[in-house]
């Protein structure tokens, strides 16, 4: 990812002071993610594609595969750092399209960055146990419990118990520009 992340800003033109003054994260993070030093929070990386007009799926040389059905055994996954985290790419579907749908599956005691943009979530949990933190409301979620609100609302969530989760995601935002 690191390599790509330095490709494409240099494709670009963009030195990392620039991508740095985007993306409000500092230079030196910035160079240790592309040299494969550190790993960014999902925050960041749709930060850093932003400001290298791309995907975060582009970055992780993910495929954007476009089509209206997914078999399960057919799904697009990968992982983001080294936490246990992986995701598993449900759409989208066609071009153009608004939704993004993902399965992410996140390990005991995970906590998420905590998070604010633009755009809007549907949140289903399927399997665990989650407190999610939502403009300063907690909810603990079990499975079966939903979530929908404006993503302009700072958020975060941490995972309770002894259990992976499974949670699937409806997004209005990619994880990145399209």
């Amino acid at each position: 990812m690191g390599a790509s992340i330095r490709q494409r800003r240099k494709a670009l033109g963009k030195t990392l002071v620039q991508v740095a003054g985007e993306t409000d994260l500092t230079t030196g993070f910035i160079s240790q993610v592309e040299r494969g030093i550190s790993s960014p929070s999902l925050s960041s990386l749709m930060a850093i594609a932003a400001a290298l007009s791309t995907t975060v799926e582009q970055l992780l040389s993910v495929p954007d595969t476009l089509r209206e059905y997914t078999p399960a055994d057919a799904r697009q996954s990968y992982a983001l750092g080294t936490n246990g985290r992986f995701y598993e790419k449900l759409g989208p579907g066609f071009s153009g399209a608004l939704m993004y749908p993902t399965i992410i599956h996140r390990p005991p005691g995970h906590e998420s960055e905590k998070m604010c943009h633009p755009g809007e979530v549907f949140f289903h949990l399927m399997v665990g146990q989650i407190e999610y933190h939502l403009d300063g409301t907690v909810f603990v979620m079990n499975p079966g419990d939903s979530l929908h609100h404006d993503t302009n609302k700072p958020h975060f969530s941490r995972v309770l118990g002894d259990q992976e989760t499974t949670e699937m995601w409806v997004s209005t935002t990619p994880m990145g520009p399209s």
